[in-house]
């Protein structure tokens, strides 16, 4: 997933995304069914993916919910060959419902964007698992979450809604050594607010559990490259954000594009010597 170079140096994780969903804001549709997500996850892990995130329903903004029955058809017949393959798993899901089946089926990590807000059963789920768990920075669903893009000193505000969500999940069970941090890019943030929140994401770091940070393809990226930016362009600047998150400490880095990212990382390992 991430862990040291034959000189004793950190290296930042990829994980790699595989949206088995038919309305993903990048790729919706190109992995719904489900040979061509482990294909495609397949593919990731070959890039140099560390774990796969799979997931079955959209967080894009304006995304309606999915019945979680519908978003397990979706996604554990996934997560159970990969995992049968040999590949670190994690379930991207708000429910906890579907984090027991995926952890069932081979699912070492969940990740939940809302950090255990959208579901109360979520934390006791994972306890009781021995899972490990991603606590998202959320202020609500995707469908209004440009209302709650209130901030004053946004780093600082961030990591102290985080290590709330981490004191509940430790008061839950889930033991700190299991949980990574996510700031949240691109949820409930404007265009501005994201990129001063990459530039504050020490305050994050700082709160010492692993830190996971996703930027692929978002459109707060736009900000930078214009608004009419392909997806390809996207993917550049996800690397470059992506070198500048591990710059600034983070553990892993959760990308669309696994082998650019791979290469632009490779290349800040070569520079810094």
């Amino acid at each position: 997933m991430s862990g040291r170079d034959d000189r004793g140096r950190a290296v930042t994780g990829i994980w790699g995304i595989v949206n088995a969903t038919p309305d993903s804001f990048s790729d919706g549709g190109r992995y719904f069914d489900a040979d061509d997500a482990i294909a495609h996850g397949r593919l990731l892990r070959a890039q140099g993916a560390g774990v796969l995130d799979i997931g079955g329903e959209s967080t894009r903004p304006g995304a309606e919910r999915v019945d979680p029955a519908e978003e397990r058809r979706r996604i554990l017949p996934v997560i159970a060959q990969l995992a049968a393959d040999g590949a670190a798993v994690s379930v991207d899901t708000l429910n906890a419902s579907t984090a027991v089946a995926a952890i069932g089926a081979g699912a070492r990590i969940v990740n939940d964007v809302s950090g255990g807000l959208a579901d109360p059963d979520m934390f006791a789920a994972v306890a009781d698992s021995g899972a490990d768990i991603v606590l998202g920075h959320w202020r609500g669903p995707s469908a209004d979450m440009y209302a709650q893009a209130q901030y004053t000193r946004i780093g600082r505000e961030v990591a102290a809604e985080l290590r709330e969500r981490m004191e509940s999940a430790a008061a839950a069970g889930i033991a700190p050594a299991r949980v990574i941090v996510d700031p949240g890019i691109g949820f409930a943030k404007t265009v501005a607010q994201n990129w001063e929140l990459l530039r504050e994401l020490d305050d994050v770091v700082a709160l010492g559990p692993r830190v996971l940070v996703g930027t692929s393809r978002k459109r707060f990226l736009t900000g930078a490259l214009g608004e009419e930016a392909s997806l390809e362009r996207r993917d550049a600047a996800t690397a470059v954000t992506s070198v500048l998150a591990a710059r600034a400490g983070a553990w892993a880095v959760r990308v669309h594009d696994v082998a650019g990212t791979r290469d632009a990382l490779a290349v800040r390992a070569a520079w810094d010597g």
